[in-house]
């Protein structure tokens, strides 16, 4: 089961995911002057969610290495510290680099890990009282849900062009 939840990790990341392009691949396709435009009012940007999602990736990481499940460190919906190119380029590095390295801890796990439950006596929303395998099958799909809402955006970002 683990080997196909990290072949699944990887396709939502930045394989041959089945729902349609994977994360990356929409991120390749914003243009960075657009990332941080509110296409649809009350709505989060672009940039936003790559924050969001690189936020929970993170926190994620650190769950699977032994610490007690909380809100990741950025907070839930951190917000950019600029509405750059650069700002742009460091958020996707950054993302890219939380899920490589959430790969790799993934790879690193024995077979009997997966069934570990996360560090935390509280319930449901923050993802506790749960086991890895089911922590990380609730990031691919956070992967895939944020991804799409990304590729909503990509329509108006690749209109506005």
């Amino acid at each position: 089961m683990e080997l196909n939840l990290i072949t699944e990790l990887k396709k939502a990341f930045n394989g041959d995911a089945w729902h349609g392009s994977n994360l990356m691949q929409q991120l390749n396709l914003v243009d960075p002057a657009n990332a941080f435009y509110h296409f649809i009012p009350n709505a989060h940007s672009i940039a936003e969610l790559v924050l969001h999602i690189t936020a929970w990736t993170d926190e994620v990481n650190s769950r699977l290495l032994g610490a007690v499940a909380k809100e990741p460190v950025a907070g839930d919906w951190p917000t950019p510290q600029a509405e750059t190119i650069k700002e742009w380029e460091k958020i996707v590095f950054n993302c890219k680099t939380s899920n490589e390295e959430l790969i790799r801890v993934c790879d690193g796990l024995s077979s009997t890990s997966w069934q570990t439950e996360v560090k935390d006596d509280r319930e449901g929303e923050m993802g506790t009282g749960i086991t890895y395998a089911a922590l990380i099958n609730g990031l691919i799909q956070h992967h895939a849900y944020h991804a799409g809402q990304i590729g909503l955006l990509l329509k108006f970002n690749l209109n506005k062009s």
